[in-house]
């Protein structure tokens, strides 16, 4: 059961994730990147609060309330207010702490260059609780890094990475293992090696709250039969169900769109399911990248200007931007009015502000794609093949765009036809960074998309506001240096302009060529109707022909002949 706190707004017991009164606190992440936040405490009124007996307190004054406020942790913030990262009811929990796990091992693996083979198991320990433990063979973690990666909330590598990978906040797999140690009170497992020649460790880690620090219940050396890699075990309050927005459903569609992955799905009660590879391949290398110019807001470079080692604005400009050289810089300089041979530490903030607002006004180059690294039209139709029995298939990749001088890529695969229901609305799968995205379907920039494609044309059926119906199956996935996810939990890709045409660009595409195919099967299903009423009846009017006329059975037969000869003509 979980702790119980005091409300002293009443006499009330709350539960310790019980979130507090909406004037105390307004949950956002940019508040959080801190680490700390500042805002009124819930608690009770500090000694000496001046109140009337029987009547309404006594206002507060200056000091009472400065004797209120406190310093408030990154992980205090999330542990009440749990839905921000995914776990809001006990059946999300559980498909969040094996995506987040699954998550860190994918990248993990692919940055390390080994074909990922990943062992996802969910066991039962009671009627609402459950153990989840992923297993990789990857580089493994460096012994001192494990308590911070599992112990930390926003803590890792990849929040100031400009690349293409499916972590970005450091908050995920340390999350995970909050709610687990909040819902049972069990610490996070990890055992993890880094080659055969070095011993594992095993950790048993807790989340102090109050300091969004580790705490480190076990550290020891142990036997293990793996020779590198990490595995992961959290206990949580959960619910395990099947069927669509379940942890099945997502560990289906991490195969579909992971081709070079090999998945043993152990679910409970359940046989061990096995996702072999479709490719012997890892996906090419994204590369990071420098910052666009474009996608620049004022604080960000007031706060550059300050922290930069460059000796001028030129070198600034040229050395910490992408796709700005020496000449495009001294255009942005002579633009602002300001002089590139100035040390950019003695600029003054008027001076950092024309910089930034001449910068749109000077033509740079769209920022470098290599560092995205999207599945490829052949590997995602084929993952497709292999995971959905239908007639046709195709897939589009589009060529990479920039929203806010981000590079992103749009890429779409459909399947139709088969065993695909004809009655139901089409099934539509959303992907960021080769991660599934399971909830928040009407909020995301791929379903606005999809609703604007005028689906009759392509030989569906379709209400207006509603997805088409007809035996078809679409996958859109939107890969990106940075993602704009609507939410930390990372379930829905924010509806911005240009995301949003390059989607509707790729699925009108993958449209006209299920269209194409879908006229052309209707055309021949036409012809082969008429073929089979020509063999069906014009041998009965050769006998007609032959009893009125008297004619011989080769006459007959070469006049039979001669008509089918003239019908197939005129079918034609």
């Amino acid at each position: 059961m979980p702790a119980k706190s005091r409300n002293t707004r009443g006499d009330r017991q709350v539960g310790l994730f019980d979130g507090p009164p909406a004037t105390d606190l307004v949950p956002t992440l940019a508040h959080a990147e801190t680490g700390k936040l500042r805002a009124v405490a819930p608690e009770a009124p500090p000694a000496g609060t001046k109140r009337r007996s029987g009547k309404k307190p006594v206002r507060e004054d200056a000091q009472s309330m400065a004797a209120r406020q406190r310093e408030i942790s990154v992980s205090e913030f999330f542990t009440k207010n749990r839905h921000l990262l995914g776990f809001d009811n006990p059946q999300k929990a559980l498909l969040t702490a094996v995506k987040e796990a699954v998550d860190n091992s994918l990248d993990a693996c692919e940055e390390a260059g080994i074909l990922p083979d990943l062992e996802i198991e969910i066991h039962e320990v009671s009627e609402n609780r459950f153990r989840v433990a992923v297993q990789d063979n990857g580089p493994g973690i460096v012994r001192p890094q494990v308590p911070k990666i599992f112990g930390k909330l926003l803590y890792g590598s990849k929040f100031h990475r400009l690349k293409q990978q499916r972590g970005q906040q450091g908050i995920g797999i340390s999350a995970a293992g909050m709610y687990g140690q909040l819902t049972t009170g069990r610490p996070v497992q990890i055992i993890s090696r880094t080659s055969k020649r070095k011993p594992a460790h095993l950790f048993h880690i807790t989340i102090d709250t109050k300091k969004n620090a580790p705490t480190i219940l076990k550290d020891e050396e142990i036997d293990w039969d793996v020779d590198r890699g990490t595995r992961v075990e959290i206990e949580l309050e959960a619910v395990y169900k099947k069927g669509r927005r379940s942890v099945d459903d997502y560990v289906e569609q991490t195969a579909l769109v992971n081709p070079h992955v090999r998945i043993r799905y152990a679910a409970p009660k359940d046989e061990l399911r096995v996702f072999d590879r479709v490719s012997n391949e890892l996906p090419k290398a994204a590369e990071e990248i420098r910052p666009h110019p474009y996608g620049l807001e004022l604080g960000v470079l007031l706060r550059m200007v300050k922290e930069t080692p460059a000796r001028n604005v030129r070198g600034l400009l040229s050395g910490d931007f992408s796709r700005v050289s020496p000449a495009v810089a001294d255009r942005i300089c002579d633009t602002a009015g300001v002089s590139p041979t100035t040390n950019p530490r003695r600029l003054s903030n008027g001076q950092v502000e024309l910089l930034f607002r001449a910068i749109p006004k000077v033509k740079i180059m769209a920022p470098p794609t290599a560092c995205l690294s999207p599945v490829g039209e052949e590997l995602l139709q084929r993952g497709l093949e292999q995971r959905l029995a239908a007639d046709f298939f195709s897939a589009v990749t589009r060529s990479p765009a920039v929203y806010r001088g981000n590079p992103f890529q749009v890429e779409v695969g459909l399947a139709y036809g088969g065993n695909l229901s004809a009655e139901d609305p089409i099934d539509l799968y959303r992907f960021a960074n080769r991660v599934p995205l399971q909830y928040q379907q009407s909020g995301c920039a791929v379903t606005k998309a999809t609703l604007s494609v005028d689906w009759k044309k392509y030989g569906l059926q379709q209400s207006r506001g509603a997805l088409p119906v007809g035996p078809m199956a679409i996958v859109v996935h939107v890969s990106s240096v940075w993602v704009p996810f609507t939410s930390e939990s990372k379930e829905a890709v924010a509806s911005y302009p240009e995301i949003v045409k390059e989607i509707r660009l790729a699925l009108m595409e993958a449209g006209r060529r299920v269209g194409i195919w879908v006229r052309r099967r209707r055309r021949e299903a036409d012809e082969m109707k008429k073929r089979t009423y020509i063999e069906k009846y014009i041998p009965h009017i050769g006998d007609a022909l032959q009893a009125i006329l008297g004619l011989s059975d080769r006459k007959r037969d070469k006049t039979v002949d001669n008509l089918k000869t003239i019908l197939e003509r005129a079918r034609k």
